[in-house]
């Protein structure tokens, strides 16, 4: 059986060098293009008749729209409209990330840390910047509970300074972890189905225990797809979840 961590190799397609850096196409760029062109064919197409009464296209980003909508309204707070494309455009490079990595012969590029590492750095530098636009040094306040007694300072100011700067790593390791951790288990399951039913249809030939003994690997497998698609719709979730939230200390000051 083929190693399962060999899917997760990036592979140059066309070679690019300037200079000293290498900044090839790789099968990773691939994918991440064709979740750009399903994101912009979903909105251009979609939106781009309008009508009273919405075809397919338009009510799944009217629907993607309205969703992400009301989750940074309820996370962020009042206010935060502005920051719902932000939150979207990184929602659905996510989650079309995750799907298109579950068709065979694709790539997932949210299974690599380098990519949910980016991500979640430039979260981590817009939350920062707009924070210090909008609070000054007032920004600085958060990492000092308001009503704690001030000879805790010393204490909880480290703590609080450590728990604001691990949030692009947690974000970052948790999307990357779960994607790659799920791919692997599939692929290691799928790759038993086959010597799994050959091995019970021989065991119990010439019977009905036998054919159902063969097809119990592959519904496992069926299973456990669909498991790995909820998990692939969550952690998109969860992912512009905590940006919304994160984005709420640019707009309230504690």
């Amino acid at each position: 059986m083929e190693n399962p961590l060999n899917q997760f190799a990036v592979k140059t397609l066309i070679p690019i060098h300037i200079g000293s850096y290498d900044v090839s196409f790789t099968n990773s760029s691939l994918f991440m293009l064709v979740a750009f062109l399903f994101i912009v064919f979903l909105f251009f197409v979609g939106t781009s008749r309008r009508a009273v009464v919405p075809g397919r296209l338009q009510s799944a980003a009217e629907m993607l729209y309205e969703f992400t909508a009301n989750m940074v309204e309820d996370n962020a707070g009042h206010g935060s409209a502005q920051y719902v494309p932000f939150v979207m455009a990184i929602f659905l490079l996510v989650l079309f990330g995750n799907l298109i990595g579950l068709v065979p012969f694709t790539f997932t590029y949210t299974s690599h840390i380098i990519v949910t590492a980016a991500l979640s750095l430039m979260i981590f530098v817009v939350v920062v910047l707009l924070s210090l636009k909008n609070h000054g040094f007032g920004f600085f306040k958060m990492f000092f509970p308001p009503g704690a007694p001030i000879f805790l300072a010393p204490l909880l100011i480290p703590i609080e300074v450590l728990s604001f700067v691990f949030r692009p790593i947690s974000l970052s390791v948790r999307l990357f972890a779960n994607m790659m951790a799920g791919h692997v288990m599939l692929q290691l399951f799928s790759g038993f189905t086959i010597a799994l039913g050959l091995f019970g249809m021989q065991l119990f030939a010439g019977s009905v225990i036998g054919g159902l003994f063969g097809a119990l690997p592959l519904i496992f497998v069926v299973l456990l797809t669909g498991f790995e698609i909820l998990v692939a719709l969550l952690q998109a979730y969860v992912f512009a979840l905590l940006t919304s939230i994160y984005l709420k200390d640019t707009l309230e000051a504690h």
